[in-house]
């Protein structure tokens, strides 16, 4: 069994609730932590610190369970389920306190683990809290078993990180992530909020194609190198990506400017009219296309990133997540080779279209997530209202069809775009690219839009089945007769009439929007 120590000595209250702060981030269904110590040892005051952190603070009295036994939290991450076992006389009994239940169910926080006959898991995180020779501090020691000893080296080397960079001022807290591995959190150094970014450099994955992972086909980045040094490309030329503040890029841990949660989708929500978000966002990408792309951008103290392209394998390999996720999840089952070949073919022959045509920066998630309204005070013209739009996803971007960035905002997975404001925004955007250069391919543009919105649209279907099949987020599924509605605008191009025959053949109106069957094995 592997395991991993890590020990901290002379723990005020305070620092052990911070502790507890950290580790929460870390904590998904399934966790079992064993607080053990003797009485008065501060298990309870950990246990409710985590417990207040894990529910963002929307929980108000957390009492003891020492003669309930057990309390049970619903918070939105997951259940927390709080045992006090101090009064268990018999270990069997634990099974009369649901504790196989709340494993399975939600984090279990267990104090007095010694009255059970073992762990509940080989894998489980062990506190062990003690008095310290200095006043009421103590000393922990902190083992990871199994699966949590990775997870508890890489807490230690956060905490660490974090601690050097002097953005440890206040207890982390707790920011929801995205569909990547990559977690969030905001810190402080006492004057300003930043968010940590923990982005560990990714193996490559089995080989698909010609003996390459997946990741490196698409062309995704592998560790925060992008990150920061298209961060730094993007404000050098005026935009409102985030400061960069620290950095490792070994371990891949970033604390970078916070600009908000003022998402697009929250500002809509809230009341903000989509013409002045979305108009604004079309600003970002008239003005991008001035900022022609170099082959390398520097990286201080570190050597170059050098920005890939998007090819024929990149073009592909994403529009046949399609294929290889959502087919079976709604079909039972793979296609036919030659379906399959017939789909490759199509999209081939669509690539050859748009090679090389008007190319430039792609940032590639350009989209409602990942833009944030900024406000300050900036003039009124159009360069100026850039600055209200904070970027903040853009690792993967890509040399390539400007057309791409456009259609992923205008065709936004997670909002409804009507198709009057899209086909507005559109007219506007190439108006302005008009006046920009000469000459401005205009037909080629809007079918260079239907071809990468056909792409990305079959992508993130794929995608999402993805998420919902191998990654149990299911949550992606409701999107899915947008994205529909969309790739139906997409294949409305002249040029694109053979893909629309395809799909119109195997994926007729009454398969477009039936629940994918999850339980299918792609």
């Amino acid at each position: 069994m592997k395991y991993k120590d890590w020990r901290i000595e002379d723990v005020s209250e305070r620092e052990l609730e911070k502790l507890a702060a950290w580790i929460s981030l870390s904590l998904h269904q399934g966790d079992i932590l064993l607080l053990r110590g003797d009485l008065g040892a501060g298990k309870t005051t950990f246990a409710r610190a985590l417990i207040s952190h894990m529910s963002s603070g929307s929980i108000g009295e957390i009492p003891s369970p020492t003669f309930s036994l057990v309390q049970k939290y619903e918070t939105a991450r997951t259940d927390i389920f709080h045992f006090d076992l101090y009064r268990l006389n018999d270990a069997d009994a634990a099974d009369e306190l649901g504790l196989e239940d709340a494993i399975a169910h939600g984090v279990s926080i267990i104090e007095w683990p010694e009255r059970l006959n073992a762990p509940p898991s080989a894998s489980h995180l062990n506190i062990v809290l003690e008095d310290a020779a200095k006043g009421e501090d103590r000393n922990l020691t902190i083992t990871g078993h199994d699966e949590w000893s990775e997870r508890l080296d890489r807490l230690e080397k956060k905490v660490r990180f974090v601690e050097k960079s002097g953005w440890n001022a206040v207890a982390p807290a707790y920011m929801q992530g995205d569909a990547s591995v990559r977690a969030y959190a905001r810190v402080s150094d006492g004057a300003r909020p930043a968010i940590l970014m923990d982005a560990p450099a990714q193996p490559d994955g089995p080989p698909v194609r010609d003996g390459l992972p997946y990741s490196r086909i698409a062309r995704l980045s592998e560790d925060v190198r992008a990150f920061v040094a298209i961060a730094s490309a993007l404000r050098q030329a005026g935009f409102a990506a985030p400061e960069i503040y620290a950095r490792d890029l070994g371990e891949g841990f970033i604390i970078l400017e916070d600009l908000g949660d003022r998402t697009f989708g929250d500002e809509i929500g809230a009341g903000r009219p989509e013409t002045d978000l979305y108009g604004a966002a079309v600003d970002v990408l008239i003005e991008m296309r001035k900022l022609e792309p170099p082959g390398e951008l520097p990286i201080a103290g570190d050597q170059a990133y050098r920005l890939p392209t998007l090819d024929l394998g990149v073009f592909l390999i994403e529009a046949e997540l399609l294929i290889d996720w959502y087919w079976p999840s709604i079909k039972g089952g793979p296609p036919p080779a030659d379906v399959g070949a017939e789909f490759t073919n199509l999209y081939s022959g669509l690539f050859t279209k748009i090679d090389g045509r008007d190319q430039g920066w792609l940032l590639r998630d350009f989209h409602s997530p990942n833009l944030i309204w900024v406000d300050g005070e900036t003039d009124k013209s159009d360069v100026g209202r850039i600055k209200h739009v904070g970027i903040i996803d853009f690792q993967d971007a890509l040399i390539g069809p400007r057309s791409y960035d456009l259609v992923s905002l205008l065709q936004d997975a997670r909002l409804d775009i009507s198709e009057e404001l899209e086909e507005e925004l559109l007219n506007d955007y190439c108006a302005r690219a008009h006046k920009q250069a000469e000459p401005f391919d205009e037909d080629g543009f809007h079918m260079s839009y239907a071809i990468m919105g056909a792409q990305r649209n079959t992508k993130i279907l794929g995608i999402f089945a993805r998420l919902a099949m191998r990654d149990n987020k299911r949550a992606y599924l409701k999107h899915m007769p947008r994205i529909w509605k969309y790739l139906e605008r997409d294949l409305n191009h002249p040029q694109l009439a053979d893909l629309k025959f395809w799909f119109d053949r195997h994926f007729p109106q009454d398969l477009r929007y039936r629940e994918p069957d999850l339980a299918v094995k792609a």
